[in-house]
């Protein structure tokens, strides 16, 4: 070989190589686009990528495949409204008003991470379930962005009709050339209800889905759960759909995609409550022009981080940055091998009211730190009924006094309303006779002490309460003073101030409302409840 002919060879060599870094370069320098996809309570582990029997997520799988599979990923609240309040702010529950309980108010005072890229130049849009339920009076739409949901589809019976695949592409075609863009992806499944037997029809073998241990093994169960694994898969069909689009136009390479969660699925025991079920999610993101696939993170995450997260690679300035309490993961997942990055010790999660489930509406305050061994949960009223009043009022008049004039009690385990209702609770009830069957109903609806302590290593279930243990006082008192300390800083009433935290009390809820007889310690204790207009002018009236 001549040496003319090596140098054109070394030189043409170099070229590619400056070629290339120069693209990867660009393509750096360029804000990523976004593309957030949340599901309507999946726990996890469900999802094929976590090796999860039973279930096909293919797009889910492909995500963490291109970037990262987290495996300890925690939701801000185990609810839908105030975690997707949280997830937009970047703030805790409690540091957001009533946009941190379910279906009340969302002020418009808050920052939210949509509007603030929208300013910087995205291209901003949703489909599907943005923040809700509630209202957003004062918003020019909902918080998560315009919604892009008129395209619709066949579909089966239980789940949305929002064809959110071909909405996404609407979407796409409205922004200027060269635009990033943020778009929110919001299914609705797998929300109840389900059509029953549906998991079954479509292939899923109920004797071969993942049954946690909370919940009991029987064929009515197993076809609840696949008919909930066949919904999270209509879901993931549409993300892949979502995924192909973005492949065909060129935009996939530099697309962050988030895939995840608001709160556990919707079982006993799960769904709002503060047990690993319940604020456990599945979450994984890729930035294949900017991070390394095929990592696999342990860190503990909450979806707090991921908001950060959003702002840090937009490069956008969070309003009041103070008021942020989640930590970028940007640093850690560019350079998955730097063991010098900060990684968080603990997380945190909180409830406030959910559904409408006690007396006077009241909800069932709590909060909890998680950390790689423990799950432990303050309860700040655990008079009450932990998934709601046992029974309600069929019907019931009032005068203005609010005096009850005339009430119709319903069957006696007709309540529960914190749980949402289906197969597997109403099978459980059926079937409380049974010794085993009626502890895990327990488990799920009995009253709770103000302390819960459980490893989570050797208990994921959260079935035994470790926090009156004498061995495990140590961890308890800890993990006690983390979280005072914790919901101290980041200013909840709850410790802070608890007469004013009264307040949640007085949000209004805009969705139905149930009435429930008086429980025992409403005679002593009365005073303690705040006034609440919105909840006396929903009130049924005598003539």
């Amino acid at each position: 070989m001549s040496l003319q002919l090596c140098n054109r060879i070394i030189i043409g060599s170099l070229c590619c190589i400056l070629s290339l870094t120069f693209l990867q370069t660009a393509a750096l320098a360029k804000r990523p686009n976004i593309l957030i996809a949340i599901s309507d309570d999946q726990s996890f582990p469900y999802a094929s990528a976590y090796g999860t029997a039973g279930i096909q997520t293919p797009a889910f799988d492909q995500v963490a495949k291109q970037g990262v599979l987290f495996h300890s990923a925690f939701t801000p609240a185990p609810g839908c409204s105030p975690m997707r309040a949280a997830f937009l702010t970047g703030r805790e529950i409690w540091q957001i008003g009533a946009a941190g309980t379910h279906a009340s108010d969302f002020p418009r005072v808050l920052p939210v991470f949509t509007e603030q890229l929208e300013k910087s130049g995205y291209h901003v849009g949703m489909t599907g379930k943005g923040w809700g339920p509630g209202r957003a009076a004062d918003w020019p739409h909902n918080p998560a962005g315009r919604s892009y949901s008129k395209a619709k589809m066949k579909s089966p019976g239980g789940i949305s009709s929002t064809d959110y695949a071909t909405n996404f592409e609407q979407f796409l075609r409205e922004r200027k050339d060269d635009q990033p863009f943020c778009f929110w992806f919001g299914g609705h499944e797998p929300h109840r209800s389900f059509q029953p037997g549906i998991g079954e029809s479509q292939g899923i073998d109920p004797s071969e889905v993942h049954l946690p241990k909370f919940l009991p093994d029987s064929p009515e169960v197993r076809s609840d759960v696949a008919d909930f694994i066949f919904e999270v898969q209509w879901f993931d069909s549409h993300l892949q759909r979502m995924l192909n689009h973005l492949e065909s136009i060129g935009e996939s390479e530099n697309t962050l995609v988030i895939v995840t969660s608001d709160n556990g699925m919707p079982f006993p025991r799960a769904k709002a409550n503060l047990y690993e079920y319940g604020i456990h999610m599945p979450l994984a993101m890729c930035w294949p022009a900017a991070w390394p696939a095929g990592q696999q993170d342990h860190h503990l995450v909450s979806l707090i981080d991921v908001t950060r997260t959003i702002f840090d690679v937009a490069e956008v300035s969070p309003q009041q940055a103070d008021q942020l309490t989640g930590k970028s993961l940007s640093a850690a997942l560019r350079q998955s091998n730097d063991k010098t990055v900060e990684r968080r010790v603990s997380v945190f999660s909180g409830r406030e009211r959910h559904s409408s489930s006690r007396f006077h509406s009241l909800g069932y305050p709590s909060r909890c730190i998680r950390t790689d061994t423990y799950l432990y949960i303050r309860n700040f009223a655990p008079d009450r009924w932990p998934a709601g009043t046992p029974q309600k009022y069929a019907s019931a008049k009032f005068n203005l006094n609010n005096q009850l004039v005339s009430g119709t009690l319903g069957p006696k385990d007709g309540g529960y309303h914190d749980i949402d209702d289906g197969p597997t609770l109403q099978w459980m009830i059926a079937n409380q006779g049974t010794v085993s069957v009626k502890q895990l109903l327990d488990a799920a609806v009995a009253i709770r002490p103000a302390e819960e302590l459980y490893n989570i290593q050797t208990d994921p279930a959260c079935l035994h309460n470790l926090a009156s243990q004498i061995d495990h006082q140590d961890a308890r008192s800890s993990l006690s003073k983390t979280l005072d300390e914790y919901l101290r800083q980041t200013g909840d009433l709850r410790v802070t101030d608890p007469r004013a935290a009264d307040q949640w009390e007085m949000y209004p809820r805009y969705s139905s409302l149930r009435w429930f007889p008086e429980p025992d310690w409403w005679s002593n204790e009365e005073k303690r409840v705040p006034e609440q207009p919105w909840l006396e002018e929903k009130r049924p009236r005598s003539e």
